[in-house]
């Protein structure tokens, strides 16, 4: 139970950005209390043993690092560090394929397409997307910029145009000719987002910008020791610093008037213990969760619903398997990202069957192996034996597809996913597999209902619902974390500049309350 009836700030939640406003917040002298629903902190940036008896410690739904930027680790002094990956990723086609990474991409663009124009074209593109981003990533731990103050900011007219103003898809046509190059572009404004290259919205511009710009470089880093090390060092730092932190505690309202707060929270009980209400005053309340929770908790109408797309599968292997490509070493192409049918065409025709109501007949997805990376998630044993994690991300499977037996329809796109991968390997990925304490397959896939079910993420959504360009607009506030009440702000991912494992809504959450 909390200690006190009254704080300064009390937050709804303790993920990540809620464990980093915490800690800004409590390190700047003010009493917080933070209530977390589930027994743990880190929400969907946790580490976990999913295979009974197995001593794998895995990122169960977040993966990788990009957004979380190193002033945040500096400043709150936190014990978390990163590895660069050597191979960016890795993309099969028949016996061959396309490599991208240090001094490999031009030889291997070279091979795939018969020449080097399309090398000329890659380098163009993306030496235009980490100029953005050094201009960008920086920004987002500030006040928002109008439209017009990022675009002057930008100070970059073709970028402009290709990021914020056209869809995406006519720059990736434009610039390139070979359909495999035009899908590895590509995937990076698909990840949780449901859409297709010429959506008039944009929304898969901005997924695609927060997919590039990150640490000003655009680079996809490994946690060492999982996901759950950067959560459990936040938790650390945020109770170091005077924080309270309560789990099996939840929210269930937010009563307000604009200068004082009342925050209704239970307890679940057990089974012989009844549930316990109790409630806490405070001068603020930070909701970091979705905003349609937001809303509940408020007696308020819930925006739009948000819609997930994702398949997320957790794997580990006795051993990586084979490749149909014996040119490459499969601790190359799986330390990358391993692009399974993400040719450009085939990202066009997944998501013209999903958007008609069916499971794409290829479902395109993309792997990495953490372990080649950090082999610290594995116990002792399991890394001297060869094992390994694989992590696998499917796109353009919307939470609509599986409304209707949700057990039944994961079973079936989880086997066609796998067959998509065993076409580009030279064994089954069956067979490479490792046991469980009873003899199982160590595989387990989520989909957007599990993840509704699970985290409590709107229609599966991992980003809380679609992302926002990073500039203010007549709804958003000086930090883009601003409600309709004063005293109670949104510091969860769907905050604008939100989505992805950042930190940034937390901080600017807590710069907001401390008037920064």
């Amino acid at each position: 139970m909390p200690a006190h009836l009254s704080y300064d700030v009390v937050i709804v939640g303790g993920g990540h950005n809620g464990l980093v406003a915490a800690a800004y917040l409590a390190r700047a002298g003010r009493s917080v209390l933070v209530l977390e629903r589930l027994g743990n902190t880190g929400g969907a940036a946790v580490s976990a043993r999913p295979f009974e008896g197995v001593d794998a410690r895995l990122s169960r739904y977040s993966y990788l690092v990009s957004l979380l930027p190193r002033k945040i680790v500096r400043e709150l002094g936190l014990r978390f560090a990163v590895r660069k990956r050597t191979v960016s990723s890795y993309t099969p086609l028949g016996d061959g394929g396309l490599l991208v990474g240090e001094g490999r991409t031009r030889a291997s663009l070279a091979v795939l397409t018969g020449g080097e124009r399309e090398y000329a074209a890659w380098r163009d593109f993306y030496g235009m997307t980490r100029r953005a981003a050094e201009r960008i990533f920086p920004i987002l731990t500030e006040p928002l910029l109008t439209r017009d103050e990022l675009r002057a900011h930008l100070d970059d007219a073709t970028a402009w145009r290709t990021l914020f103003e056209e869809p995406i898809g006519v720059a990736v046509e434009e610039r390139f000719r070979h359909d495999l190059v035009r899908g590895v572009v590509l995937t990076d404004a698909l990840i949780g987002t449901f859409a297709d290259a010429h959506d008039p919205s944009l929304v898969q511009n901005r997924c695609f910008l927060y997919h590039v710009i990150g640490g000003g470089t655009g680079d996809w880093d490994v946690p060492v020791g999982g996901m759950g090390a950067l959560t459990d060092a936040l938790a650390d730092t945020a109770r170091s610093a005077g924080a309270e932190i309560v789990t099996g505690h939840e929210a269930t309202r937010v009563d307000t008037d604009g200068a004082t707060a009342e925050v209704a929270f239970r307890t679940p009980g057990g089974p012989a213990v009844d549930p316990t209400d109790g409630t806490v005053t405070a001068r603020h309340v930070l909701v970091n969760a979705s905003p349609q929770a937001l809303a509940d908790l408020l007696g308020e109408e819930r925006p739009p619903a948000a819609e997930g797309a994702q398949l997320k599968v957790n794997m580990l292997l006795r051993r990586l398997p084979r490749l149909r490509d014996a040119s490459v070493d499969p601790r190359e192409a799986f330390a990358g990202t391993f692009h399974v049918a993400e040719g450009y065409e085939q990202l066009a025709t997944a998501y013209q069957e999903a958007a008609a109501g069916r499971l794409p007949t290829a479902p395109p997805s993309e792997i990495y192996c953490h372990s080649l990376t950090d082999p610290s998630i594995l116990g002792p044993d399991l890394a001297g034996s060869g094992h390994h994690t694989l992590t696998l991300f499917g796109l353009h499977t919307p939470a609509r597809l599986f409304a209707e037996d949700n057990d039944a329809v994961r079973a079936r796109l989880l086997a066609a996913t796998l067959d998509q991968l065993d076409q580009r390997l030279a064994e089954p990925i069956a067979d490479c597999l490792a046991l469980d304490a009873h003899g199982r397959p160590c595989v387990e896939a989520r989909t957007p209902l599990d993840l509704e079910r699970d985290l409590r993420l709107p229609g599966g959504h991992i980003f809380h619902r679609d992302l926002a360009f990073p500039y203010a607009t007549e709804e958003t506030g000086r930090w883009g974390v601003e409600t309709a009440h004063a005293n109670v702000l949104l510091c969860g991912a769907g905050a604008v500049r939100g989505g992805g494992v950042s930190g940034v809504p937390g901080h600017n959450a807590a710069m907001a309350v401390l008037g920064r």
